[in-house]
């Protein structure tokens, strides 16, 4: 069996763990600096947990020595750390990061590199670049690229319409860095919070407004390629508004902890959330302009012995199914491997990708328009 290091005990970090060992096929081992993050690691599983402190490279080089792969779910921040500890260990890398400084780090460690370097495999960017990818792929030209994704409550209660169900340092950095986009045919960067817009979808009114990240490289593929690019996260109507306001008029974009200690004293988190994903793509196909979309609502599972919610499931999903499709061989063994590359129906037909058609297959479509 070949060994796996995950890098992070947390709310995903765990999950991924939990599902590469109760496959069976993987040796793994859960490194985190807190001994109270690994205490939450399943003992129902054969999971090895050491404490080291993922900030220490060389400390880190030694626990990846031998590894067949490292997992990162360590913070954005320390990301890159878990990524030159994998150039020097020369085992192959995948992290959940939607940093977009991280990812250029990450490219450049994977030039020539003997090893792959596969970052952004969680939802967003992750699962939504295989989907835009994949039906780009069907049209002679593209007009316009648009993903929509969001990890919402089923049961809003507050004027937020949210509860805390992944990393807050991830929603703030999402709510305040630039946003990569293609206007005109033009790659730009556009702000976070702005260009809101609003839409049903199975009956549900929603709001999606500009976050950082969500593209991964997409991007850069497809510029010179399409008129429109963008990425927005999905929200209930009134969030962006009043996150606007706590950001900006308040000034908490410029004192972060700050921020992160008030929404997390605030927001109590939930295990009912839902993910809905959106993404429609419109080009020339056969002659004729198409549009071709793809819509799903995932829910959170049980497995080895707790609940689950539904963003820990799909991001967890999508890191292990495209380790599971590396070590299959589907993949190519070294260099930078982007997410828009793997194709849809092989994710969706992986064990760990079939996450994706969520609790309820009858929610999942996909239609064209001509």
């Amino acid at each position: 069996m070949r060994r796996i290091v995950v890098v992070g005990a947390g709310k995903i970090g765990s999950i991924i763990a939990e599902n590469l060992a109760g496959s069976g096929d993987f040796l793994v081992t859960v490194l985190d600096r807190s001994a109270k993050a690994l205490e939450g690691v399943s003992k129902r599983l054969p999971i090895e947990r050491r404490e080291v402190d993922i900030s220490d490279v060389p400390a880190l080089t030694e626990a990846l020595t031998g590894a067949y792969a490292v997992l990162s779910a360590a913070p954005y921040h320390l990301t890159i750390k878990v990524a030159e500890a994998a150039a020097i260990a020369r085992c192959h890398y995948l992290d959940l990061t939607e940093d977009v400084a991280t990812t250029r780090r990450v490219k450049e460690l994977a030039a020539n590199a003997p090893n792959a370097f596969i970052p952004q495999c969680g939802l967003a960017p992750g699962f939504i670049s295989i989907v835009a990818g994949s039906l780009a792929k069907k049209f002679d030209t593209l007009e316009a690229v648009r993903l929509r994704v969001g990890a919402l409550p089923r049961y809003a209660s507050n004027s937020l319409g949210y509860n805390l169900t992944w990393s807050t340092d991830g929603v703030i950095n999402e709510y305040c860095e630039p946003c990569e986009a293609i206007v005109e045919g033009a790659l730009r960067e556009v702000p976070a919070l702005e260009e809101r817009e609003e839409f049903w979808l199975d009956g549900v009114p929603y709001e999606a407004f500009n976050t950082s990240g969500g593209l991964g490289s997409l991007a850069e593929v497809l510029k010179g390629r399409v008129r429109t690019l963008n990425y927005k996260t999905i929200r209930y109507p009134g969030h962006c508004q009043l996150m606007k306001t706590l950001l900006n008029d308040l000034r908490l974009r410029d004192r972060r902890d700050l921020f992160k200690t008030v929404l997390e004293g605030a927001l109590p988190a939930t295990m009912q959330d839902v993910v809905v994903i959106f993404v429609t793509v419109s080009g020339m196909l056969d002659g004729q302009l198409t549009q071709e979309s793809y819509s799903s609502r995932v829910f959170g599972d049980y497995a080895h012995g707790r609940q689950r919610t539904a963003i820990q499931t799909t991001t967890a999903a999508g890191i292990c199914a495209v380790l599971d499709m590396l070590a299959d061989g589907r993949l190519p063994s070294h260099g930078f491997i982007r997410q828009e590359d793997i194709a849809l129906d092989d994710f969706l037909a992986n064990r760990f990708g079939r996450a994706y058609q969520g609790a309820n297959p009858v929610d999942q479509v996909v239609a064209r328009v001509a």
